[in-house]
């Protein structure tokens, strides 16, 4: 029996994305609060799209298929290669797609895409204590926790405590050719 096709689909967050991003971002204000800040302006959004201008920084839109409608976003963050080969993960669903199953299934696609195509060997997500929706997600997804970072990032205006969770890519896996062989 073969898997349903997937209802998602993960498009690179570009510049020409700034009024809908901007708009489901203020749209899903209540759902994003206190667990992180995305930019909800034209003026933010251009000034947070600087980040992905290197490459150490990946942006998505998860879209369904259906529709074309975005479910949320994933960025893949500070990626180090060299005897690291991370990232860390951010994500966050919007309001009108919420609770659809969407996310999961944007974040398989995004953990399938960081292993195999970025070749990438460990993820993080970082997430606060509070943020059940968000633990669940990792947990469904066989991340582990690692511990606790206090003071991990400064988000609506206080430097907030994040468990550290982790997931490492399946064997096997082909290294990226920055990996050292010693």
């Amino acid at each position: 029996m073969s898997e349903p096709p997937p209802r998602i689909e993960l498009h690179p967050l570009t510049r020409s994305d700034q009024d809908e991003f901007c708009s489901l971002v203020q749209a899903s204000a209540g759902l994003h609060r206190p667990w992180m800040q995305l930019p909800a302006t034209a003026r933010e959004f251009r000034a947070w799209m600087r980040r992905f201008d290197d490459g150490t920084n990946l942006g998505f839109l998860v879209r369904v298929r259906e529709t074309g409608a975005a479910a949320g976003m994933v960025n893949i963050n500070s990626i180090i290669r060299g005897r690291y080969q991370g990232a860390s993960l951010g994500y966050a669903a919007f309001t009108p797609s919420a609770g659809r199953g969407y996310m999961t299934e944007g974040l398989v696609a995004t953990l399938r895409y960081a292993f195999n195509d970025l070749r990438l060997h460990r993820l993080e997500a970082n997430i606060q204590s509070a943020n059940e929706a968000s633990l669940a997600l990792v947990r469904r997804l066989g991340f582990h926790y690692e511990g606790l970072s206090p003071g991990y990032l400064y988000i609506d205006g206080a430097w907030r405590d994040h468990e550290r969770w982790a997931i490492t890519a399946p064997a096997p896996w082909t290294p990226d050719p920055s990996l050292p062989e010693i």
